[in-house]
């Protein structure tokens, strides 16, 4: 708020007698007459302006009108020590919100200012409630642009059906082989069918992101629902859709998500996964043709290299590396593209399950161009193998960056398997009962955050007291087994071989060690720290 009037006692008063900040102001300042007080008005924009009538220069009917006329979103509030019609019928004319008489006391003021905010607040959500579309709503929420509250709010103005305990987000990018006039057509006919396939599983809210986008927002009270469309988009459907209307489909899907905020964390998922997709597609296809052109067939084992992704570890890197790379060593790297091009396909998968095990962050995208730009500049299988170290061990970094966040929920988990390991009816259920996480969210937190899953880690703890108990105690295998949640000694002992490498029997008689490394895949320890 700013206060013009030519009298200085009355201005000091003003500014002096309120505590604006306490009452929900904010006090720009002052001015002693209209023509002085134009520039500052520019300058502060203020939300109300409080003028008097009689000033010299330029008075505050002559302000008002101005004002009204080049910035008419500021209230306007005319004080006046004369008490004529003419002032006031001028003042309504220009559409002045409060007129009031001098002298005013700081209390009446108050009330005057107190009830102009509320009607500005009321005239803001009006405008909003006019402004707000379902469209805008959703692209809001997936944007991270509105509050719970807010949204709620405007779901029930707009009387959609917001509310659910589970959310996904899924982005269907169209390419139309032949006319692309036709798109914005087109993504009207697909949202038709789409509404009818998957609202059998979970409820759909939609909308046309731009000419060849759709966001699909899915919500369920049943997260097995979610899960079962999810899959079935990035599988039947989208095929069904490509053949339907001869076009390609290029699909990213977020993470299902239990709260209003989180769909915006979907959508980050969803746009990076589209992102990762049409680039491993662009790859393929170019791998291919190299394929036929060189006559290359080289075999690497790509789910070997994301298995160890996940559950390697850091000291067995070099080791691995050099037995997986070794297909490429036939490579001619200074004159064929077929080796670069099995590498970028690698880096895509690899970002993709990184991006479903943690949030790989916004830089992703500059994370990808960056190892393309070292792809090239490969000339030997000593760089490939240089460049293959790199990329496990930025993954891997991070997977540590991104662990903290929740801490407290896996030293919970943590502890609970510490008092209950010797129950056998725990499971990842009644683990995420106990920390009252979905257990999907859980299982997953806690294997970005570990580098183990749920079951994994349980295991772990087990077959850790129950080597504790063969070496300090002469309790029999299957004693030992009920006491570390085992009821069937035979599966105990499949899983302690498993493990370990040797038998319960085989570990007592050995003392301590069992005498095989445990496998590469088997880890005891978080991955990177």
């Amino acid at each position: 708020m700013m206060i013009v009037d030519d009298e200085i006692a009355i201005r000091e008063n003003i500014r002096s007698s309120v505590d604006w900040k306490q009452e929900g102001f904010h006090y720009c300042g002052d001015a002693p007459d209209g023509e002085m007080a134009l520039p500052l008005i520019e300058e502060w924009a203020p939300d109300i302006l409080i003028t008097d009538i009689k000033m010299p220069f330029m008075n505050g009917l002559e302000l008002a009108s101005i004002v009204r006329a080049q910035k008419p979103e500021i209230k306007i509030i005319i004080m006046s020590g004369h008490d004529e019609f003419s002032y006031a019928q001028e003042a309504i004319r220009l559409g002045v919100t409060e007129y009031c008489l001098k002298p005013v006391s700081a209390a009446e003021l108050l009330q005057i200012l107190h009830q102009v905010s509320q009607k500005m607040d009321e005239e803001e959500q009006r405008l909003m409630s006019l402004a707000m579309t379902k469209e805008k709503l959703l692209a809001d929420l997936c944007g991270g642009l509105i509050g719970t509250s807010d949204a709620i709010d405007s779901a029930k103005k707009l009387s959609l059906p917001l509310s659910a305990k589970f959310y996904a987000i899924a982005i269907v990018d169209v390419r139309l082989e032949e006319d692309a006039q036709h798109t914005e057509q087109l993504l009207n006919k697909m949202l038709f069918v789409l509404q009818e396939t998957c609202n059998a599983h979970a409820e759909l809210l939609p909308y046309i992101r731009s000419r060849t986008e759709l966001v699909l927002l899915l919500k369920s009270n049943s997260e097995d629902s979610i899960t079962t469309c999810l899959e079935e988009l990035r599988g039947h459907i989208r095929l069904e859709l490509e053949q339907q209307f001869t076009c390609s489909i290029i699909l990213g899907i977020g993470s299902r998500q239990e709260r209003l905020q989180g769909i915006h964390i979907s959508y980050l998922e969803a746009d990076e996964d589209k992102y990762i997709t049409r680039l491993t597609l662009q790859n393929k296809a170019s791998l291919r043709r190299i394929q036929l052109d060189e006559k290359m067939d080289i075999f690497l084992d790509r789910n070997q290299f994301l298995e160890f992704l996940k559950l390697g570890s850091p000291h067995l890197r070099n080791h691995f590396v050099q037995e997986f790379a070794a297909p490429l060593k036939s490579v001619d790297w200074q004159k064929s593209t077929y080796g670069f091009y099995l590498l970028n396909d690698l880096t895509l998968e690899c970002f993709r399950i990184a991006n479903q095990l943690f949030r790989m962050g916004a830089d992703a995208d500059e994370s990808i161009r960056s190892l393309q730009e070292r792809i090239q500049r490969i000339g030997s299988w000593e760089h490939c193998m240089e460049y293959l170290f790199t990329l496990l061990d930025q993954l891997w970094q991070r997977r540590a960056a991104s662990s903290g966040k929740y801490s407290d929920v896996i030293d919970q988990v943590k502890s609970y398997v510490a008092e209950q390991y010797n129950n056998e009816q725990v499971s990842l259920k009644t683990i995420s009962a106990h920390v009252r996480i979905s257990s999907s969210h859980l299982s997953k937190i806690f294997s970005q955050e570990t580098g183990q899953t749920i079951t994994e880690y349980l295991t772990q703890v087990r077959i850790n007291k129950a080597k504790e108990l063969l070496k300090t105690t002469s309790s029999k295998t299957f004693e030992i087994a009920y006491k570390v949640g085992y009821n069937d000694p035979h599966y105990f002992s499949n899983i302690f071989k498993k493990t370990t490498g040797c038998t319960p029997k085989e570990f007592r008689s050995q003392g301590a060690m069992p005498f095989h490394e445990p496998p590469s895949e088997q880890i005891e320890e978080p991955l990177y720290e």
